[in-house]
């Protein structure tokens, strides 16, 4: 299996709703053995809202089988409940059963018209099966529900980036940024990996963001990105002499060190 950092990977974030204070908000989705039943049955005098929290609780601790158990516990108890059926579809996804999962983000749906993070869940859904169209249709929906979320941003840019429409997806990263700049630096335990299709795609990527990055002038993460983009061999790395989002990076003595240095690229 290749390394994250070999990968160069974009995070799409899937929405989730409130946990308990001190807990993780998110999971990293990853591959491994059949989940197996951990947790006690929930109890059935148990309150829709201790259900929840049983359920939020599972969930922080990666137990996704047994926290759909226990939303559903809830959920027979508050029918039709939006945010619950949110939660149920977020846990199908990190367990991969991507059918279920959509179809709870499409009942959460349903059952409020205004929930801009079961639009988003849904988009999440469509790009994994590479149905980029309509994965950008559920972000917009959710961004006109919404225009204040980071993460509806960043994930239409990469349903952009799918479709090789690199200026939509620039725009997209760059309004991302400017609402939450470190959004690209945090591992969204949440989000869900998905592989850039070609090492040139990915080299363009990571030119992409040591541009915004200079453009906001956070130079360290800039070189970082600009370094990467070198290992990835991006082809048009002398783009950075022209570029006018780098033209204040060019001045830091760092920026010379690095281009001097012909950073080998790295082979897969």
């Amino acid at each position: 299996m290749l390394s994250g950092y070999r990968l160069a990977l974009l995070f799409l974030v899937v929405a989730l709703p409130a946990i308990p204070s001190g807990a993780q908000s998110s999971e990293q989705l990853q591959v491994g053995p059949p989940p197996l039943h951990r947790a006690e049955l929930p109890a059935l005098g148990a309150s829709a809202e201790q259900l929840e929290n049983g359920g939020d609780q599972l969930r922080v601790e990666k137990n996704f089988l047994d926290a759909v158990d226990y939303y559903e516990a809830a959920l027979k108890k508050s029918p039709n409940n939006a945010a619950l059926l949110n939660k149920i579809g977020i846990c199908q996804l990190m367990l991969q059963r991507y059918k279920e999962a959509k179809k709870s983000f499409e009942r959460s749906i349903k059952a409020d018209r205004k929930g801009s993070n079961a639009y988003n869940n849904l988009g999440v859904i469509y790009y994994q099966v590479r149905n980029y169209n309509k994965a950008i249709k559920q972000y917009e929906k959710a961004i006109a529900l919404n225009d204040d979320a980071a993460s509806y941003y960043s994930n239409r840019g990469a349903a952009y980036f799918g479709k090789r429409q690199f200026d939509k997806a620039a725009l997209d990263y760059s309004k991302a940024m400017e609402i939450d700049p470190d959004i690209f630096e945090r591992v969204s335990r949440a989000g869900v990996m998905a592989q850039l299709p070609s090492p040139e795609d990915r080299a363009r990527y990571d030119y992409v963001l040591a541009k915004l990055y200079a453009k906001m002038g956070v130079s360290d993460r800039s070189l970082h990105y600009l370094k990467k983009a070198m290992e990835e061999g991006y082809k048009d790395i002398k783009d950075v002499y022209k570029d006018n989002e780098f033209t204040e990076l060019r001045k830091d003595p760092r920026f010379g060190e690095l281009m001097a240095a012909k950073t080998p690229v790295i082979q897969e």
